[in-house]
């Protein structure tokens, strides 16, 4: 198993119980919150204070699909985000595309932003259920792939967001 699932006492898999996960979380970061530490000595004071900090960064990689199917491959001994694999299929070049497109056409437009980005939210669901079935398949070079669709996918969103009035 792996640091992060260990620390929220979860099986080291793609599908995660989020209300799980978060559960932990407020239970972690309660427990180690440095404030709780206030009349502990410098050490146990820092300590605490990277506790929390690590509380934080997992629950962080653990509650983003794509964060976290980065992290399992990194387990497995992929990086799935190495500057190397830049390649996609020409299909989701093509897709990317259209995307940019319409990013670029919809600015100033709500209703055109809001329509690309309920479009971008599907494919992102659709995405995360092909990563669970790689994941559950043993499909751990497809699964980078279907990553660095995911992180084009998310900088899309964060654009559209951005761009929304």
């Amino acid at each position: 198993m792996s640091q992060y699932f260990d620390l929220f006492r979860l099986p080291d898999r793609f599908d995660v119980d989020e209300a799980q996960l978060t559960q932990h979380y407020r239970t972690l970061a309660a427990q180690c919150h440095p404030d709780k530490f206030a009349a502990a000595n410098a050490f146990e004071q820092k300590q605490a204070m990277m506790l929390a900090a690590t509380v934080n960064e997992a629950y962080r990689v653990l509650k983003s699909p794509i964060d976290r199917a980065a992290y399992l491959l990194r387990e497995h001994g992929i990086d799935a985000d190495a500057p190397e694999h830049t390649a996609f299929a020409p299909e989701f070049l093509m897709q990317q595309m259209e995307w940019r497109e319409a990013l670029d056409d919809g600015r100033g437009d709500a209703d055109a932003l809001t329509a690309l980005k309920n479009e971008i939210a599907a494919a992102q669901d659709s995405l995360h259920q092909q990563l669970g079935a790689a994941f559950a398949a043993g499909q751990h070079d497809a699964a980078a792939v279907l990553v660095r669709q995911g992180r084009f996918l998310n900088k899309l969103q964060q654009e559209i967001q951005a761009a929304l009035p």
